[in-house]
């Protein structure tokens, strides 16, 4: 199971709606974050996703995507947490991180380990891998890709039976790329009955860029794109100046990049309440298309798997009522 939830998707200043930039993805029993803007660990109670974060990724250190590290990191600190936590940013970020862990805290209850990354790097976890990749911003930045292996092909279990392999233990050599020699003499390769091997999944999150090519590639077939589209074409002169994308822009790169789904965040506060006007202009290049919102889950199936429904009412204004201070 891969697990996306949109804990922030406002960009530069939090809005009555939108918190700070950070997504949450869970995979399997790894639970990581991509940003931490100020009040990610609020967002993480409201839309429940848990506190056990293993790694989290800072895309770049402009303030509104790591200043949450402070508070989180506190948190976990009065709740006696042992379980060690890795920290990564591009190159350069692993001073402010550590003067960022060490503000307000009396020394040490857990391990928490920064780790630089530069352009091409790769983090292996059991059953992925998450690679860095350089974007285009105005600071040292990377955008990442969470990538699976390819699955082993589809059994056929009809080619099987005809070929008189008794069900059991066999089958599970043949579906793990090995020959078996069956009673009769007879030689059975794997090829035989399992299929052409089957790509894993991968979600590429682009944090704030330009569109470009290191994304590009990044997002080659991906299942999932989640890409910054902070303005519309009316802002083409901003976005370019402040090294940021319009959606149209980022619909086209999914387009070109062949991504199978394109989830647009970092939403301008001007269109906080109607994203409406960027989604069609957005889906001139990739009709389906969605913005996201704080709070916002989705979960990522393989290629070989129809996409679930798209959410709906992303395109609507908010109607829900501003929260509230105590």
């Amino acid at each position: 199971m891969i697990r996306v939830t949109f804990l922030g998707t406002s960009a530069a200043a939090p809005t009555v709606t939108r918190n700070l930039p950070s997504i949450a993805l869970k995979r399997g029993g790894d639970l990581m974050l991509f940003d931490c803007g100020e009040g990610t660990q609020r967002q993480m109670m409201r839309f429940a996703t848990g506190f056990d974060v293993k790694d989290v990724f800072f895309t770049h250190l402009h303030a509104d995507h790591y200043l949450g590290i402070i508070g989180f990191v506190r948190t976990l600190w009065m709740a006696d947490r042992k379980e060690p936590m890795h920290l990564y940013g591009p190159r350069g970020s692993a001073r402010v991180l550590h003067q960022a862990l060490h503000l307000g805290l009396q020394g040490s209850r857990f391990p928490v380990e920064v780790h630089e990354l530069a352009d091409g790097e790769v983090v292996a976890r059991e059953g992925y891998s998450v690679h860095a990749f350089r974007v285009e911003h105005r600071m040292t930045a990377l955008g990442y890709a969470l990538v699976e292996p390819d699955r082993p092909g589809r059994f056929d279990l009809e080619k099987a039976r005809a070929l008189g392999i008794p069900s059991g233990p066999l089958y599970g050599r043949l579906q793990r790329g090995e020959a078996i020699d069956l009673p009769d003499g007879r030689v059975v390769e794997s090829r035989q009955v399992v299929g052409e091997p089957r790509p894993g999944r991968k979600v590429v999150i682009s944090g704030d860029t330009r569109p470009c090519e290191a994304t590009r590639e990044a997002a080659r077939n991906a299942d999932l794109l989640v890409h910054e589209a902070t303005f519309g074409d009316e802002e083409i002169d901003r976005a370019l100046q402040t090294f940021h994308s319009t959606a149209r822009e980022a619909a086209r790169l999914a387009a070109e990049a062949g991504a199978r789904r394109l989830v647009l965040t970092h939403v301008s506060s001007r269109y906080d309440l109607d994203v409406g006007p960027l989604l069609k202009q957005a889906r001139g290049d990739f009709p389906g298309v969605q913005f996201a919102r704080d709070g916002m889950q989705l979960e990522v199936g393989y290629a070989d798997e129809p996409l679930e429904a798209a959410a709906t009412g992303d395109e609507r204004p908010d109607s829900r009522p501003p929260l509230r201070s105590p």
